[in-house]
């Protein structure tokens, strides 16, 4: 029987942008991966919100499964493992760049507010001038070119409206920090990094200290989405558990 597992797209992704990890990890896994609301097929749906994502992610998912994310859906991944309806559900989380969030509550909302201004921009722009300009976020920086090609044309599949809910309602400035909650979660925690993302890398370490159950996988060569230029690697982490 295959093993179900539910994979959650970052920020400007969408659920295609898992399609080499779910080619690697083959026919023993069945991989769920849906569009998270602002993003590709769901960039319309509202409201774009934590609870309401939360809620979709409990209705897709099988009674037990192991869930992974990448970025923002790591950071969703981690308060889904924390929600009522769905802790009990999850055997294993995986996470890829992933971070609790920002624990200063100053520091948050100036965040926040820095998003919701990138929010009102990216609403001015179109998908193609808002993709050239997320391209060269610094924690991008340094992508092999084949894989900056897939991301790009990955972010192809939004629109503006869809990312900027996305932005305010998802973003790190939006949501809680589960830095003091990380004790809370239960099921096995893998977190991976790449080798050149040196700040994730630093909260990774930081975050095993405080899970009760948890190990820091840094992937050689590799930068902030370890699943695109390693996805053999990742998949292989998946199928560890």
């Amino acid at each position: 029987m295959a093993r179900d597992v539910v994979l959650l797209h970052g920020f400007t992704h969408t659920g295609a942008s898992w399609n080499p990890v779910v080619a690697a990890l083959g026919e023993s896994y069945r991989a769920l991966v849906p569009d998270i609301r602002g993003h590709g097929s769901a960039g319309e749906r509202e409201p774009v919100t934590l609870e309401a994502v939360i809620e979709d992610v409990a209705e897709l998912a099988p009674a037990r499964f192991t869930i992974v994310g990448y970025s923002m859906g790591g950071r969703l991944a981690l308060h889904a493992a924390l929600a009522p309806a769905l802790a009990a559900r999850i055997d294993r989380l995986v996470l890829i760049g992933a971070s609790p969030g920002i624990a200063d509550p100053a520091e948050r909302s100036a965040r926040r507010k820095a998003d919701d201004a990138l929010a009102d921009e990216i609403d001015r722009m179109t998908i193609e001038q808002f993709a050239e300009r997320w391209a060269r976020t610094p924690v991008l920086a340094g992508q092999p070119p084949e894989v900056a090609a897939a991301i790009h044309a990955d972010r192809l599949r939004n629109q503006p409206a869809g990312l900027a809910r996305a932005l305010r309602g998802l973003g790190t400035g939006a949501l809680p920090s589960l830095w003091e909650q990380l004790p809370e979660i239960g099921a096995p925690v893998k977190l991976i990094v790449g080798e050149r993302d040196e700040k994730f890398t630093v909260t990774a370490v930081e975050m095993a200290r405080g899970l009760p159950d948890a190990d820091a996988v840094v992937v050689p060569g590799a930068g902030h989405a370890v699943h695109l230029e390693a996805p053999e690697r990742v998949a292989a982490v998946i199928r560890e558990g």
